[in-house]
């Protein structure tokens, strides 16, 4: 028991010894520790960025619109005869020429008309030969008559009833005349009707689908189809109050018409799939009001269309270079943010840190903005890492390689 007590003593100390060591280098360590938080960092390197130079250039300024496609000229086909039908002489969907015939009405009503006129005209034919013989019988009998009244062998009354039927028969012959030439007239009138019955096209174009049947009953308001000249094709759209009163503004400024300069003013259409139709158009003619409900007016414009590709109806996009900005000011669109409805751009400045710069935009030209106001020219615009910069934070910019688009705009006339 003895030992057991002086073990247990012995072994006491030697237990706090260890625990004060032990303490000590935990207080060393978090010593050391803290000494090492404490120890100041150095600034962060300046991030690479990639940066665009605005340099002045000429921007074409191009408008684009919604157009809606229709024939250069549309004819409604409508007889003008009545009766039935009885043949239809086209293709539906076919090219057809003008004066083809595309329907047939009965004929007969109108040829009994023209054989009763005819057998008029005859009759009245029949009447001036009468009354031209009695006319010379008239005149024989004046002649005779005049020098034997002279010589008082016969007596002048005599002359004078042989003059009075002169005139009565020249009268005669000056009615049956007239009666000719109305029946004359009632022929070409029965003609006309008999060629009424071939319903014929008064333009060459494309024939649309029949709206009557064979075997209907047509008359002067019916309508039986309706043929289109597709080549040229119309495009309409309509431009706003705004862009008409600049293009005007511009025609006064350059001394020259706004419908003289715009129909020399090239159009591209761009159709429903994307594709970009290879003929350009031309501004045919500009309405003559504004519309008071949409504040637009309309504008019509010719494109070639060989082939018929373009039909009526089709929508596209109808594209005019406006005007030329000079000494225009352009950034990547990729370079710009909105932030609360402000578009902004990151600047790397000559103190080598990023600065933020709130830009005014105009429109779009290709992958660029063109911009009205918050860069100047030689202005450097960053266009990458846009998220990790902040204003003010330092920067190491290099330029941007030119791209084969750049290149192109740079050496076209209006870049130069």
């Amino acid at each position: 028991m003895e030992q057991r007590r002086y073990r247990a003593a012995s072994i006491q100390p030697a237990m706090n010894f260890a625990r004060t060591v032990g303490a000590l280098l935990m207080g060393v360590g978090l010593v050391t520790g803290c000494s090492k938080k404490a120890a100041p960092a150095g600034p962060p390197p300046p991030m690479p960025v990639t940066v665009v130079e605005v340099k002045p250039t000429a921007v074409p300024i191009t408008g684009e619109w919604v157009g809606t496609l229709d024939g250069y000229v549309n004819a409604q086909i409508q007889p003008q005869a009545n009766g039935y039908l009885i043949k239809q002489d086209y293709r539906e969907g076919a090219q057809v020429a003008k004066g083809q015939v595309l329907f047939e009405i009965d004929p007969r009503p109108f040829q009994a008309a023209l054989d009763q006129a005819a057998g008029q005209l005859a009759q009245a034919k029949g009447q001036v030969g009468q009354a031209q013989a009695q006319l010379g019988l008239a005149v024989i009998n004046v002649n005779r008559d005049t020098p034997l009244a002279k010589a008082h062998a016969i007596a002048q009354s005599q002359l004078d009833n042989d003059t009075q039927q002169k005139a009565q028969a020249e009268a005669a012959v000056t009615s049956a005349q007239a009666s000719v030439a109305a029946a004359e007239a009632a022929v070409e009138n029965a003609k006309l009707n008999l060629g009424f019955t071939q319903v014929r096209s008064l333009i060459t174009g494309v024939a649309g689908q029949a709206t009557t049947q064979v075997g209907n009953l047509v008359n002067t308001q019916s309508v039986l189809t309706a043929v289109s000249q597709l080549d040229p094709i119309k495009a309409y759209f309509s431009i706003s109050d705004s862009e008409y009163l600049a293009l005007t503004q511009r025609a006064r400024k350059n001394h020259g018409d706004l419908l003289k300069d715009a129909s020399t003013l090239p159009l591209t259409l761009t159709l429903s799939n994307g594709e970009v139709f290879p003929q350009k158009g031309h501004i045919v003619y500009i309405d003559r009001q504004m519309n008071a409900q949409t504040g637009a007016i309309r504008i019509a414009a010719a494109f070639p269309n060989p082939g018929n590709v373009l039909r009526p109806g089709q929508f596209g996009r109808v594209k005019a270079d406006t005007e030329i900005r000079r000494d225009a000011l352009l950034i990547p669109q990729v370079a710009v943010q909105e932030f609360q409805g402000l578009h902004q751009v990151y600047l790397a400045g000559s103190d080598g840190k990023a600065h933020v710069a709130t830009v005014q935009l105009n429109t779009q030209v290709g992958t660029d903005w063109l911009v009205d106001s918050g860069v100047s020219s030689g202005a450097l615009v960053i266009t990458d890492n846009l998220q990790k910069l902040r204003d003010g934070a330092p920067v190491s910019p290099h330029q941007a390689p030119a791209t084969a688009a750049s290149a192109e705009a740079a050496n076209s006339p209006a870049g130069r």
